[in-house]
């Protein structure tokens, strides 16, 4: 544990744990979400990644994007979403949708399913760690947080007829050129929540992730949300996450360390 970003982790569950409790004026936040996204590396910026500032992050490695044997790039490692694991901006919501998640935020997100150890769901994360796996067929996401959780992405085939309902979707995957891995994913359920505060989609929400790798240290994910039934529009936004070298995934068991849901008790 020593070699981890302990303080970094700490800091963002009191963050995730506060902002479930402050109201939120959509436009005012999607505003934010504009300016957090700008400059090289996002909301964390070249700056936090150096390790100036309390509460930043760890240092980013130096160095050029590494590739596989086929020229590709290469996403392996263990990855630290740091403060951008609650990056997402605010939707356009539809009236039910809008309801829905006013209703959530009123009762303090008491019924948040990933606080009662249930999927996270995509594009949720957690703020623990996570370890990415690549072979030329199989892109595979194994969470540190949450249960445990892990997203297999299918390189080499195209979505099922019949792909869902689940918790975690059908991810499959494309490349564009040799930088860029884009992550198709359909078939969820309705039951996760798309953040903390209870923003709320329907079986027809569609995710497509593209994966960058700018350099040795960084990971970046463009995130795109389509939802005819929860969303009036599109909704995109931006994550920077950090390589975090010479550690790897521990045991995280939420059923048993569940610290969540005994503060869970609503108004």
């Amino acid at each position: 544990m020593k070699s981890r970003y302990v303080g970094s982790v700490l800091a963002v569950l009191a963050a995730a744990a506060l902002t479930a409790l402050i109201p939120v004026d959509s436009s005012a936040q999607s505003e934010q979400s504009k300016g957090q996204n700008q400059g090289k590396f996002g909301p964390v910026g070249p700056e936090g990644q150096k390790g100036k500032g309390k509460g930043k992050g760890p240092a980013a490695p130096i160095g050029p994007t590494p590739r596989m044997p086929d020229g590709k790039v290469d996403f392996q490692g263990v990855w630290t979403p740091g403060l951008t694991f609650a990056t997402m901006g605010q939707p356009s919501l539809t009236p039910w949708a809008d309801a829905l998640y006013k209703e959530r935020r009123a009762n303090l997100s008491k019924d948040d399913p990933e606080g009662h150890c249930l999927p996270a769901g995509v594009p949720r994360i957690s703020p623990f760690p996570y370890k990415i796996v690549q072979t030329p067929t199989l892109f595979v996401i194994l969470d540190e947080g949450n249960i445990h959780s892990y997203r297999q992405v299918a390189l080499d085939r195209g979505h099922p007829a019949d792909p869902g309902p689940l918790w975690m979707g059908d991810s499959v995957g494309h490349w564009e050129g040799n930088d860029t891995l884009v992550v198709d994913t359909v078939g969820f359920n309705d039951k996760t929540w798309l953040n903390g505060q209870g923003l709320p989609h329907s079986e027809e929400l569609h995710v497509v992730e593209r994966y960058s790798r700018p350099d040795l240290g960084h990971l970046q994910i463009d995130i795109t949300l389509e939802d005819a039934k929860a969303f009036t529009k599109p909704h995109s936004f931006q994550r920077i996450h950090t390589l975090m070298p010479n550690t790897d995934v521990l045991e995280y068991v939420c059923n048993e360390f569940n610290v969540d849901a005994e503060h869970l008790v609503g108004k």
